[in-house]
């Protein structure tokens, strides 16, 4: 890589680093190739971008940057999974990945600009999603507007009884 193609390189992890609200870095030595494409594909399911980086280009890109603080002193194959949308969801697939190929490690990890460690990020990994947190909301929100509607709709259901039952016994007579 010359000079030129290593600036263009920089420029573009310091664009990816500034648009991330959440970022990952993780080894994946000893993963295989086809099996690295397949965790692409779901991160980017997830809406997140993954891509191996060189770790000195990858600290210069950083410089200035809130990922400064984990993209120092890089070692080893290095792999950034980053989002600019949904933490959780991103954290999920890695964790899952993870789980089935113990060479690809977690060794750190911004979340909205907070460095999380390995335990925070393993919290992070078995949160519900956004979407669930908010579709629990909406259901806890309309819980007291069935209850009431079950309610009147008893109190409307046992009127109609007893009115039935007084005209079967012919009580509204002249």
């Amino acid at each position: 890589m010359d000079r030129e193609e290593k600036a263009k390189e920089v420029a573009r992890i310091r664009e990816a680093l500034e648009k991330a609200t959440s970022l990952f870095v993780v080894n994946f030595q000893k993963v295989p190739v086809s099996q690295e494409w397949e965790l692409r594909r779901q991160v980017q399911a997830a809406g997140g971008g993954y891509r191996v980086v060189k770790n000195t280009l990858t600290e210069i890109g950083a410089k200035g940057l809130p990922a400064e603080a984990i993209l120092h002193s890089l070692a080893g194959p290095t792999a950034l999974a980053s989002t600019e949308t949904n933490p959780v969801a991103l954290a999920k697939v890695l964790s899952t990945y993870a789980k089935e190929n113990p060479d690809f490690r977690f060794r750190a990890g911004i979340v909205e600009g907070r460095v999380i460690s390995l335990t925070e990020f393993a919290d992070l990994a078995v949160m519900p999603s956004k979407e669930e947190l908010l579709s629990k909301v909406v259901y806890l929100a309309g819980s007291p507007a069935r209850g009431i509607a079950g309610t009147m709709q008893s109190v409307i259901r046992g009127i109609a009884s007893v009115l039935d039952q007084a005209v079967k016994e012919e009580k509204f007579r002249q």
